[in-house]
């Protein structure tokens, strides 16, 4: 009888041990065919978007990566190293084998002028080093790092910065903020290397608009995602054929005509981004005697109060500002030049929480005014960019002198807390010529009287996208970058976020809302606590085992004591 249960019991094992593996088999069959990843973190931090899966399912050709990351940092750049490193892990699973990535060390070049050479050509190629400093071995030391990546595809490359975020914020915030950006920085990049695209970006002219010069690096930036024409308004029956226009500092007066074709290209679904100065004003007009600013006479005021807002003639000065070179006194016959504040200069550092100007750093702006919103039915409208909290409204006529920058601050003027200046509207816009006929001059005389949903933006300066020239050759600046102080500002960021959200809403940009929770440890704590959390951490674990230990000999021994 035991020998038939020995063998019943055998059987059991054997149908069992086949089960097993049978059900391995089948396992490994499904997870083959369908292919899914969970992420059970809570912020969601190594899921990647649908539009970037999508995008790199497309690819065509291989993407090689080079990331300038590697070698032994501390723990904030390390965690900006894993990130890079998983990102690029999970990119690499969607773009099924046409994506590969290296890192690598700059720094373990050996020949000195190699090394040099080699960062230099980063230099070039836009990855700027950066000095990183932190403890060793109890003492100070300083590592040159490039934080950044060059992205490859079919001959061409783009350099990728992924020490990101504004400089305002701490260093730990800054880090965390550049963790968070990783997936729009690469996929964008990726984006722009593998699938420019198609859409058409219309640059107005005819109005005294800035020059080509002065939007070179704007013009030069769009034309790598999108095509851009640049167009006298007058000379073109209709904006049909674009997807954007960009009004972009126009000093003379828009004809009823002009106005007729945006406004009846945004009720099709058209998008504009509007860069407007309501008030005359520039330094070279100011002078050794000063000047007064005046406002604009745009007639753009009516279009934009239909759309719900309007640019009031009025001057920001905020104590949040830029610096300007300025004679302050003579050596002999040389003159000495200081750095001064100029307070009609403003920092812009306060953003809505928005995609477009999510982890943001400070832009410039030049001679700001505030924005106002007036009710139009069913438009949505977002503040994105305000002034600091100590800023002061000067309304027309403004005078404005140098003197103003030598003058000693009065704290109790700069009251009038955070100004709005920058605006997006979306939503089904109500045509200016609705009830009106349609001007003469105009090729379309069927006015469409109700727009379709669409998307506009409105800022109250001109100067935001207008880069500044080398005097010398010619060759204009990068868009943001301060010539006088030797700073870069976020001016071309916030144009091309601008413009990639009214383009592209549901896509790429809306990445930049992922947001990964910041979770410091108590440095007190973990001082005082130090010890207690080592010895739980080291001797707690062999305490368990040996207690399990114990316990199972007892346990067995009783057993078989028993038996």
């Amino acid at each position: 009888m035991v020998t038939e249960q020995n063998k019943s019991k055998r059987g059991r094992d054997i149908l069992v041990f086949l089960a097993s593996v049978a059900g391995i088999i089948l396992l490994n069959i499904l997870a083959s065919s369908y292919f899914f990843r969970l992420d059970l973190t809570e912020d969601k931090r190594y899921t990647i978007a649908p539009v970037t899966k999508q995008m790199l399912g497309d690819l065509q050709q291989e993407v090689v990566v080079d990331v300038y990351l590697e070698g032994d940092f501390p723990a904030g750049f390390k965690r900006l190293q894993q990130s890079v490193r998983e990102t690029l892990d999970e990119f690499r699973i969607y773009a099924g084998g046409n994506l590969r990535y290296n890192f690598i060390d700059p720094t373990q070049i050996g020949n000195e002028e190699e090394r040099n050479e080699f960062y230099t050509s980063l230099a070039m190629k836009g990855i700027m080093p950066t000095n990183l400093r932190a403890t060793e071995d109890g003492k100070q030391v300083e590592r040159l790092v490039f934080p950044g990546a060059v992205v490859k595809y079919n001959g061409k490359e783009a350099a990728v910065n992924l020490l990101k975020g504004n400089l305002a914020a701490s260093s730990d915030e800054r880090l965390n903020q550049s963790v968070e950006g990783v997936e729009y920085e690469l996929a964008t990049a990726i984006r722009k290397l593998a699938f420019q695209g198609g859409k058409i970006i219309g640059y107005i002219e005819g109005h005294g608009e800035l020059e080509q010069s002065q939007v070179a690096d704007l013009i030069g930036s769009l034309g790598q995602y999108y095509r851009v024409a640049r167009g006298d308004l007058a000379q073109i029956p209709s904006l049909d054929a674009l997807d954007l226009i960009i009004v972009a500092k126009p000093t003379s007066a828009f004809s009823e005509a002009d106005k007729y074709k945006i406004d009846q290209f945004i009720m099709k679904g058209g998008k504009a981004v509007f860069f407007v100065d309501p008030m005359n004003a520039n330094m070279d007009s100011i002078g050794a005697g000063g000047t007064f600013a005046m406002p604009y006479n745009l007639n753009l005021d009516d279009l934009l109060f239909r759309y719900g807002v309007r640019l009031n003639p009025n001057l920001i000065m905020d104590l949040n500002s830029g610096f300007i070179p300025m004679v302050t006194g003579y050596l002999g016959d040389k003159p000495q030049t200081e750095m001064v504040n100029w307070r009609f200069y403003p920092l812009l550092n306060n953003f809505a929480k928005h995609p477009i100007t999510r982890n943001l750093d400070a832009v410039y702006a030049r001679f700001v005014s505030t924005i106002d919103t007036v009710k139009a039915d069913g438009i949505r409208k977002t503040p994105l960019v305000y002034t600091s909290t100590y800023s002061r409204i000067m309304e027309a006529p403004v005078p404005l002198t140098l003197e103003e920058a030598r003058m000693e601050v009065n704290p109790q003027q700069y009251q009038a807390g955070q100004q709005p200046v920058g605006y997006l509207l979306e939503g089904k816009f109500t045509s200016l010529f609705r009830n009106r006929r349609a001007p003469e001059g105009v090729a379309n005389t069927q006015v469409q009287e109700q727009g379709v949903e669409t998307k506009i933006a409105v800022f109250s300066d001109g100067d935001l996208v207008r880069n500044d020239v080398n005097p010398r050759t010619g060759q204009a600046y990068e868009l943001g970058f301060d010539r006088f102080n030797n700073v870069t500002f976020a001016n071309k960021e916030l144009a091309l976020n601008t413009v990639h959200y009214l383009l592209d809403a549901e896509g790429l940009i809306n990445v930049r809302s992922k947001e990964i929770a910041l979770r410091p440890l108590d440095k007190v704590r973990v001082r005082e606590e130090k010890t207690y959390w080592q010895l739980l951490n080291l001797v707690a674990p062999i305490v368990l085992l040996g207690v399990f230990g114990l316990t199972r000999y007892y346990l067995r021994k009783r057993k078989y004591e028993r038996f």
